[in-house]
């Protein structure tokens, strides 16, 4: 049974920072696209961030650029999501989400070509608010 389970949300000042975590279990993280994604009242949900687990390569939407890194640790089979220089337009409940991906779809992750409708396991999410 896969699940993901997230972590690390909390209140913040802005400017503050933050780590969200994602611990995977029911499947090893060896090659897997994970996603980051939120969700604001009211809004569409928005991915943040990927990461292609075979290479480490990344992916980051333009709201989060120069703000927020995403790494994985395949050992502990957690990915996380370390996020700086906080605001209040980065209030959202963040998910962890992930799809088994072969090495010819990893240029997909990195370049944020998946779509959320394309990952299969997602977590329950954790809030994060910055006031």
């Amino acid at each position: 049974h896969v699940q993901l389970v997230e972590s690390g949300g909390g209140s913040v000042q802005t400017g503050g920072s933050l780590t969200l975590s994602c611990v995977a279990s029911g499947y090893t993280l060896s090659r897997y696209c994970m996603g980051w994604y939120r969700q604001a009242p009211g809004k569409e949900r928005e991915g943040v961030a990927y990461i292609y687990t075979a290479d480490g390569s990344a992916y980051f939407a333009d709201s989060v650029k120069g703000r927020f890194t995403i790494s994985h640790d395949n050992a502990e089979n957690t990915v996380y999501l370390q996020m700086n220089s906080l605001t209040p337009e980065d209030t959202a409940m963040y998910y962890c989400a992930a799809v088994s991906a072969p090495s010819q779809w990893g240029a997909a992750c990195r370049g944020g070509r998946f779509r959320s409708q394309d990952f299969g396991f997602w977590g329950q999410g954790t809030q994060v608010t910055v006031s």
